[in-house]
């Protein structure tokens, strides 16, 4: 792995505004399409540039062979289901608190990590960067501008979803040596297999009638936010490792908070910045003190 250069801190600064802006381009899709749909339409442009750069490297997709009920459940926790919960929890609540509750998932993730792994246990400083973290969580949540007794269920979802990206995590490390694209892609296969039917039997899709509006931002999620943010990801993961491109969860908030007030006129409050500072901070400290990010 190469020291970053210029061109490498731009693709993660570009990968965090992709990241950020999906939120409330989510929000915009919820409009008219229901949450399974949604997902099911990421998914689909997702799959297509992961199997193509499958194909392009000669990496064999492992969706099907012995260790398919990894893939599935992986597929299930990590994608279908907190795709679903995002956009459930950001169809009631502003897309700039989805973007911070979301960015939560390191904190639930190490707590996961302590129970269920044998080398990413707890320590102090990673107790008192949870405990920082939740704080900004609680913080938020007393902000009744923002979070009230109509959605503070959604935003509660949303942690849902978040939390569930780091059961997918913990999962995926059982099968680590398999290969990111592999890995990645079997599991996006698995994903669009749960959610097809889920959409078809459930919203029935085909009866929409869809904005334009709308539309533009679910095509957006797929190819841009989904499909091209991925593929970000994996140059980055293989040019510069891990650590470097673990750094864009700071950066996915605070876009996603000046997307919302720019382009979406949501009300931020001054508990709000505080929260997200507090947040920010619980974060740094627990990756600080994570075997993976020293």
């Amino acid at each position: 792995m190469r020291e970053a250069n210029t061109f490498d801190i731009f693709l993660l600064v570009l990968l965090a505004i992709i990241w950020g802006s999906s939120f409330f381009n989510i929000k915009i899709a919820t409009y008219s399409y229901d949450p399974i749909t949604l997902a099911l339409v990421r998914v689909i442009f997702a799959s297509i540039p992961l199997i193509l750069l499958c194909k392009l490297k000669n990496i064999k997709i492992e969706a099907f062979s012995k260790d398919w009920k990894f893939y599935s459940i992986i597929g299930l926790c990590n994608i279908a289901i907190p795709f679903t919960l995002i956009a459930i929890g950001t169809s009631q609540i502003n897309s700039y608190l989805a973007a911070i509750l979301m960015s939560t998932t390191p904190l639930s993730g190490t707590i996961l990590a302590h129970f269920f792994t044998t080398n990413e246990k707890m320590n102090k400083l990673k107790v008192l960067g949870i405990l920082v973290g939740f704080s900004g969580i609680l913080f938020l949540f007393l902000d009744k501008i923002i979070i009230n007794e109509n959605n503070y269920i959604f935003a509660l979802i949303t942690i849902l979803g978040s939390t569930f990206y780091s059961i997918g995590g913990i999962l995926t490390i059982q099968i680590k040596n398999k290969g990111n694209e592999n890995v990645t892609t079997s599991t996006t296969i698995w994903s669009l297999i749960f959610l097809l039917p889920m959409s078809f039997l459930l919203e029935k899709p085909w009866l929409a009638t869809p904005s334009i509006e709308s539309t533009i931002s679910l095509l957006y999620l797929g190819i841009v936010a989904t499909g091209l943010a991925w593929l970000i990801r994996f140059r980055i993961l293989s040019v510069n490792g891990l650590v470097f491109q673990t750094q864009v969860a700071y950066l996915i908030p605070i876009f996603g908070v000046f997307f919302g007030y720019f382009l979406m006129n949501e009300v931020i409050t001054w508990r709000v910045l505080i929260s997200l500072g507090i947040i920010i901070l619980g974060i740094y400290i627990v990756k600080k003190n994570n075997k993976g990010f020293k």
